[in-house]
């Protein structure tokens, strides 16, 4: 896997060797797989027709001289015949075939030589392969030097692999060698999904961090982690187990050390940032850097030798060798030193106290769940996520402990991309506390895992309302951060449900509330409940909150404050926080959050004409949530496919997925989504002209003459169903819904709504007021970000103006329009435009095009 290039040079080695000789020597670290490229050469070099003579370096046989190079030919005892008196003697006893006097080693050398090439030959080459040649005894490795350099016109290939950082032996000097370099990230993560792909994502990233490429440790460690409760646990730790054989690839040489050198070792692997200030005063050692040198030397690490420089492991590997070869005394040891010494650093405190820490204790436990609180603040959901379950796990009280994995749940569901998990994570809350049912945390962990598992939103709107209400009729108050995020969840469950009694109890919990609200959850209440309605106050506070977003370190804030903005026509001025967020989301940080910012980026980039780029946003979204289990927040993305079908003029694929849309939605009561599956089948007929289709579909989001409450999808079809219903004979319809465009002041929220309110009077006016009004709405500033909508505009202008005998002036709109929607890629749209400017000039372009001259093509 990812092997390619290598595999290439190998073969190629293999054809050229055993037609005229050569040697090659592959290298590379522990553990890359220089093995496996051996076996691959060996298997092709015998289906060529080539005798193989393997063999690899023992390291307990190292002082056993001439061992390896007795094992390479053994196959060939019978050509001992062909050879000379003294070349068979002397290598009869070097290789311990017979007694007698020792021959010089020379003659050993030459003998071992002219050996092999007399039994290769043409049709028979050779083709000699030594894994680990670090460990060939001395002997060996002289004599299988002097034979690779002198190859050159035999029929015998030489390959030979070692391990950088061993003594050895064999004189590499001035010899060809390829270096094997770890896999890349795209071939390593290929490999671990392809052998390990049940592996949860977050797991996923926890062993492609630490293995580095390295295809040993990202096999071993994936199996390690494979089982459910040891890859949490795995993900969960500040190093991963290793192994036995992961660890063997650097134990000799850890083990190797002195003592002091070990400590200072285990320090920095537990510390994590290698910072030898800190060690210094965890080891209580004055000379750092001197005790520090022999694992220098070993290759282990690297260390600035500044007085406030850092430590370095060589590989993540060694880290974890360095912890899992220390007695578990010895770990906790540290892990109390490095409490002890980071008392400035609460947070880091926490979790060498929880590490160091066996039997359950509470403040320990409290500890860390301040921890969590201060990390998700900062926009760390993962880390968060880890310590409410490591606090749970030291919580003495059991109802403690359920809260502590409800609260996991709902950070892991909501976040992190840990679906999965947080269903675990909520049954055994609920074991342990049967009385959790009225828990906001685990109303809200079971309501993302009730809409991502079957869409169920009357029961997680159910759940919801009713631990709001009960936390609400509390007199203690209880945990207003949880209550706020219960809100924040209900607010989803009544969009993507879409349905005006869902938003009855959120309404009335809104307006009894005496908590301050936070100003995102302001925002939302104001705008993205319903955008058709934002008031001029609600306004600025989201340009306020836009303008603060590249300070903003919280992904949930990001991309809950893009989507407001996104149905206000603001959110490519989030792009670049949005970014940010699926960076983190890539990484195994906040995927939930990363997947709805994808979902708001696709809409975005459809909106503004960038319509390739809004097609890879949409794949790389369904990848994700196919790979963490988010079921629901797909249909968003869904919507972006099918906007984009319906634009390129693809019917069959928007009526495939409007299908599917509606198929999914419609049973399960999810109004919202379904409102995707009308919008692309709205668009898509208008582009084809089929009007009766369109006005059906769009008046099914908003019925004519009413913008509807709630149904964020209202701002973006009003133009489709004025259009429509002009088309279709319906004046009063389009009339009356332009009227609740003005009174609601659509044009008041956005530069693209304020044209779309103009031109959708100007499709509904009379024929001698529609001039006026169109152009009313192409001088409004800003438009132009908006290059679909523009162009649809003036191609309704156009066809009034052809209408109106307007000629010259018509072909002008016509012709700017088509230019758009060529460059778009909107097919039926230029369609339409071609079939309105060419009915009157088909004989003019004729001519223009017979005679091949540009100025009249362009004309």
């Amino acid at each position: 896997m990812g092997r390619s290039r290598e595999l290439e040079l190998l073969l190629s080695f293999v054809e050229e060797a055993t037609a005229s000789g050569g040697f090659l020597l592959v290298s590379g670290e522990p553990g890359v797989g220089k093995s496996v490229l051996l076996d691959a050469t060996a298997k092709a070099a015998s289906a060529s027709g080539a005798l193989v003579l393997r063999s690899d370096g023992v390291e307990f046989l190292a002082d056993l001289s001439f061992s390896t190079l007795s094992h390479v030919l053994m196959a060939l005892h019978q050509e001992l015949d062909g050879l000379s008196a003294v070349h068979r003697d002397a290598l009869e006893v070097a290789l311990g075939f017979s007694e007698g006097p020792t021959a010089d080693r020379l003659v050993v050398y030459s003998a071992a030589l002219t050996m092999l090439r007399r039994a290769a030959t043409a049709t028979r080459p050779l083709m000699v392969i030594i894994d680990d040649l670090q460990w060939v005894d001395r002997a060996s490795a002289a004599a299988l030097a002097f034979v690779a350099r002198r190859l050159t016109g035999s029929h015998v290939g030489f390959l030979a692999a070692w391990r950088p950082g061993f003594e050895s032996f064999f004189d590499r000097a001035g010899l060809p060698e390829l270096e094997l370099r770890p896999l890349s990230d795209q071939a390593a993560a290929s490999l671990v999904r392809s052998r390990f792909p049940m592996l949860p994502p977050r797991v996923t990233q926890r062993v492609l961090a630490d293995a580095q490429g390295n295809p040993l440790a990202l096999l071993e460690l994936s199996a390690a982690l494979s089982d459910p409760r040891l890859a949490t646990m795995g993900a969960l730790a500040p190093v991963v187990p290793l192994g036995r054989r992961l660890q063997n690839l650097y134990a000799s040489r850890v083990e190797e050390l002195p003592a002091p050198t070990r400590r200072l070792l285990l320090l920095a692997a537990l510390e994590s940032t290698g910072d030898l200030q800190v060690l210094r005063a965890a080891a209580s050692v004055d000379d750092t850097l001197a005790d520090l040198a022999p694992a220098e030397r070993a290759g282990l690490v690297l260390v600035d030798d500044r007085e406030t420089g850092r430590l370095a492991f060589r590989h993540p590997l060694v880290r974890s060798t360095v912890v899992g070869v220390a007695a578990s005394g010895e770990r906790l040891d540290a892990h109390r030193a490095l409490a002890e010494v980071l008392a400035d650093q609460p947070d880091r405190r926490a979790w060498h106290l929880a590490e160091a820490t066996l039997d359950p204790d509470e403040q320990v436990a409290t500890l860390l769940e301040r921890t969590a609180h201060r990390v998700r603040r900062r926009g760390d959901a993962v880390g968060a996520f880890n310590a409410l379950v490591r606090a749970a796990d030291l919580s003495p009280a059991p109802a403690d402990r359920s809260r502590r994995l409800a609260e996991a749940a709902y950070v892991g569901s909501d976040v992190a991309g840990e679906l999965r998990t947080a269903a675990q994570l909520l049954v055994e809350a609920r074991r342990i506390d049967p009385d959790l049912r009225g828990s906001l945390q685990a109303a809200i962990a079971a309501s993302y895992l009730l809409l991502n598992g079957d869409g169920e939103i009357n029961t997680a709107h159910r759940l919801l309302v009713g631990a709001i209400m009960t936390r609400a009729g509390r007199s203690d108050g209880g945990d207003d951060g949880a209550l706020l995020e219960a809100l924040h969840t209900l607010l989803d469950v009544c969009l993507y449900g879409g349905r005006p009694e869902l938003w009855v109890p959120y309404h009335a919990v809104m307006t009894q509330l005496t908590l301050d609200l936070p100003p995102v959850l302001q925002l939302l209440a104001g705008t993205l409940a319903d955008p058709a309605r934002t008031t001029a106050k609600d306004l600025a506070l989201l340009d306020t909150a836009i303008h603060g977003l590249h300070l903003e370190s919280d992904p949930t804030r990001i991309e809950r404050t893009a989507t407001a903005a996104l149905f206000l026509d603001r959110a490519m001025e989030c792009r670049t926080a949005l970014w940010r967020v699926v960076d983190d989301g890539r990484n195994g940080g906040a995927v939930a959050s990363a997947i709805n910012s994808l979902m708001v980026l696709s809409m975005d980039y459809f909106m503004t004409g960038q319509w390739d780029e809004c097609e890879r946003v949409v794949a790389e979204g369904l990848e994700m949530c196919d790979g963490h289990g988010y079921g629901l927040l797909a249909w968003p993305l869904r919507l972006g496919q099918a906007l984009l079908a319906a634009v390129r003029g693809d019917h069959d694929m928007v009526a495939t997925l409007a299908h599917e849309i509606t198929g999914w939605a419609a049973p399960r009561g999810v109004r919202g989504v379904e409102f995707y599956a009308l919008h692309a089948t709205a668009l898509a007929a208008l582009g084809r002209g089929d009007y009766e289709t369109a006005y059906h579909s769009a008046s099914a989001i908003s019925p004519a003459g009413v913008l509807a409450p709630h149904v964020p999808h209202a701002v973006w079809v009003p133009m489709d169903l004025v259009e429509a219903a002009a088309r279709t004979g319906r004046r009063a319809e389009a009339l009356a819904h332009v009227t609740a465009m003005r009174e609601a002041g659509l044009a008041l929220l956005s530069p693209r709504l304020a044209m779309v309110t103009a031109a959708s009077a100007a499709i509904a006016a009379p024929e001698d007021q529609a001039a006026k009004l169109f152009d009313e709405a192409l001088v409004i500033p800003g438009t132009e970000r908006w290059p679909f909508e523009l162009a649809r505009v003036r191609l309704a202008y156009g066809e009034h103006l052809r209408r109106a005998h307007r000629t010259d002036a018509s072909r002008l709109q016509l012709a700017t329009a088509l230019d758009t929607f060529h460059h778009l890629g909107a097919t039926p749209w230029a369609a339409r435009a071609r079939c309105t400017v060419s009915s009157r000039w088909d004989r003019c372009r004729s001519i223009a095009l017979d005679c091949g001259s540009w100025p009249l093509r362009r004309a």
